[in-house]
């Protein structure tokens, strides 16, 4: 294999194996896709050790993918019912799952995800850390973080959020600006943000970029770059905090590129309709066409219990308007933990508005089987 990842093979114009399987799935050519993964619009996150992956393409002019999220954690410790989660996401489809595990065995669960499951796998090393090196938040180092990613891409994750957006810099604008009403909700952000507050540090993934990227560069993993700084509410979208992160996170979509690691971009959060089309135009332009993977955007505040519904009506809009990437969004968000069934209920509302997104982007392929 004279590439490193995807990306490498693209701009040196060889088209690898996962791009053919992709390009069938996508009706598009080969040598389309292969340009677009040179110029970063379209990323395949495949580690190289995910054995059981079927790959899938995420960016310009594919279909809209949709993500899953669960895991372990204190209050359910029962991996029986999480891997009754990943059968379900598999068999409807979902193209990828991310194990937000933060308790008890998380390198087990993991390993059995990438061992088994066909879809793309992400993590947010930020919560394994806390949970599984069982220290203080504080006392965590440099080193530790990035053993956690090293231990990650190690095993076969195909992408991993890293919250490298919210530095000194985007801090400093996140307390002088005030204003919000629901502060940093991002749960890796948070962590990030105390954990610079209390050592006096700079945040170690942007201090240490280079470090990172070249981890991800050896296994091809594709980094997601996290939106720390993402609204919780709709009163808080689109402020000072959000688009100064938003540009740190364009800045370090390059300086990824130019280390062959691929990139998405995560996204807002909670927004009224409005705001939606111009905050996808705005991160397209800022982030230089990178796939766009979007949380939602929920559309009001008021509906806890039926969020799915909310993030269906903002997803639909936001894909239909650029965003690549849609995690799902269950009944249970803003209550509790899913169950199978809140689990069942989100991927369809996520796969709904995705395919209404395709339908109004002209992806290809994607109104036959509503004629």
């Amino acid at each position: 294999m004279n590439y490193t990842t995807q990306m490498d093979a693209a701009k040196k114009g060889i088209i690898t194996p996962e791009m053919e399987i992709v390009a069938k799935k996508e009706n598009i050519t080969a040598e389309e896709l292969r340009e677009r993964v040179a110029r970063g619009s379209v990323a395949i996150p495949a580690n190289k050790m995910h054995k059981a992956i079927s790959p899938e393409g995420v960016g310009e002019g594919l279909k809209t993918k949709i993500n899953v999220n669960l895991g372990i954690s204190k209050d359910c410790t029962d991996y029986s019912i999480e891997w009754q989660k990943v059968k379900m996401a598999v068999d409807m489809k979902a193209e990828a799952i991310m194990d937000l595990s933060c308790y008890g065995k998380t390198h087990e669960f993991r390993q059995k995800l990438i061992d088994e499951c066909p879809a793309m796998i992400g993590t947010v090393p930020m919560y394994d850390a806390v949970g599984y090196l069982d220290k203080e938040l504080a006392d965590i180092t440099v080193d530790e973080f990035l053993e956690v990613i090293e231990a990650h891409a190690k095993e076969g994750v195909d992408f991993m959020t890293i919250h490298a957006g919210i530095n000194r810099r985007t801090a400093q604008i996140f307390k002088e600006s005030g204003g919000r009403l629901t502060n940093i909700v991002s749960r890796g952000g948070s962590l990030i943000f105390a954990w610079m507050e209390m050592t006096g540090n700079e945040n170690p993934f942007y201090e240490y970029y280079d470090k990172v990227l070249d981890i991800l560069a050896k296994y091809d993993v594709t980094i997601s770059l996290g939106d720390a700084c993402r609204p919780g509410s709709t009163h808080d979208s689109t402020d000072a905090s959000q688009i100064t992160e938003l540009i740190e996170l364009g800045i370090l979509t390059k300086r990824a590129w130019e280390k062959n690691v691929q990139v998405m971009v995560e996204g807002p959060g909670h927004m009224t309709i409005d705001e939606i089309a111009a905050n996808m135009k705005l991160e397209k332009r800022l982030c230089h066409n990178a796939p766009f993977y979007v949380l939602g955007p929920l559309v009001t505040d008021i509906a806890p219990g039926y969020d799915h519904i909310t993030s269906a009506i903002g997803g639909a809009v936001a894909a239909a308007n650029g965003a690549d990437f849609l995690c799902y969004v269950t009944p249970a968000e803003h209550l509790r933990l899913p169950n199978a069934d809140d689990v069942k209920e989100g991927i369809v509302a996520a796969k709904i508005a995705a395919h209404a997104a395709d339908m109004a982007k002209g992806v290809p392929g994607a109104r036959d089987i509503d004629n």
